[in-house]
């Protein structure tokens, strides 16, 4: 790890960090609260993808949907016009909508064939994107003048990554540039996620060996054609066994680096509190 011990950490010049986890328990939330002490960088994964490497083929996907419609084709075909995603931080709705759900396209699904080459689009992006951490921590130091930097990732990072290889070359390239950090949540933190995903489904990105095992078991369990799945149901069904599949997979990238509880992160408020709080975790690794 860069940073060996708690006196290590408090003392360097440059503190380079990168939080992982589950979406919903405060990757964002902290990076936020760090960026506004004015002295930290927040590069987030998710806002690179939307922007840098997703951004042409939600671009594309949207104007097709245009063509379709004389005036917007009129006013493409002249270019009085332009389509372009618009993404945020706290916001991967453009990224999440072009991902979509497999199923019925009479209730918003696409065919199995395409919703597999999306999501190969949304992995070779995340991975690009985590690629360029190195990058943006030299441009938040050489160019903006930041002392400090938070990679704050997606929750799909744990898909992409072999965390008993200590040759992984994903892990491996973060681990040399930052002091990677698992928020790790309770029973009671997923059972709150899963709750609040069944109120309000939206698309993931998966593996693609869980995609087909997923897959497969639920076209059997609920005897339907792939044409036919009810999206929001199929995704719905599949939360719970995402949640569970990935649980091993961060607690095995924790290895990497430093475990904080989803309850500690909750109570930071300030820069100091992060930094205390990581101290403490460095001591008790």
């Amino acid at each position: 790890m860069i940073y060996a011990s708690a006196e290590d950490w408090r003392s360097a010049a440059q503190k380079k960090v990168l939080l992982f986890g589950m979406s919903g328990l405060g990757k964002t939330h902290v990076s936020d609260i760090l960026r506004k002490t004015g002295n930290w960088f927040h590069y987030s994964i998710d806002y690179r993808i939307g922007t840098r490497y997703m951004g042409e083929h939600i671009t594309d996907s949207c104007i097709r949907a245009a063509m379709d419609h004389p005036y917007l084709r009129e006013m493409l075909m002249a270019d009085a016009i332009y389509i372009a995603p618009n993404v945020h931080t706290h916001d991967l709705t453009a990224v999440s909508t072009y991902l979509s759900k497999p199923g019925d396209p009479a209730r918003g699904g696409l065919p199995m064939a395409e919703y597999r080459r999306r999501q190969t689009q949304f992995q070779e992006a995340e991975e690009s994107a985590l690629a360029d951490t190195a990058h943006f921590i030299a441009r938040a130091r050489e160019v903006y003048g930041y002392d400090h930097f938070v990679c704050d990732t997606g929750g799909s990072i744990c898909e992409w990554v072999d965390a008993g290889n200590p040759d992984d070359p994903i892990l491996t390239d973060l681990a040399q540039q930052t002091l990677m950090i698992w928020i790790e949540g309770s029973d009671a933190h997923t059972e709150k996620l899963v709750r609040r995903f069944d109120a309000a489904p939206k698309p993931m990105a998966y593996q693609p060996a869980f995609l087909a095992k997923v897959w497969a078991a639920y076209l059997a369990e609920f005897d339907c054609a792939e044409n036919a799945v009810d999206p929001d149901h199929f995704i719905r069904w599949t939360y719970a066994k995402a949640l569970a599949h990935r649980q091993p997979r961060y607690a095995a990238m924790a290895k990497w680096g430093v475990t904080v509880c989803a309850e500690e992160v909750s109570e930071v408020a300030t820069a100091a509190d992060f930094e205390d709080l990581i101290a403490t975790a460095l001591e008790r690794r």
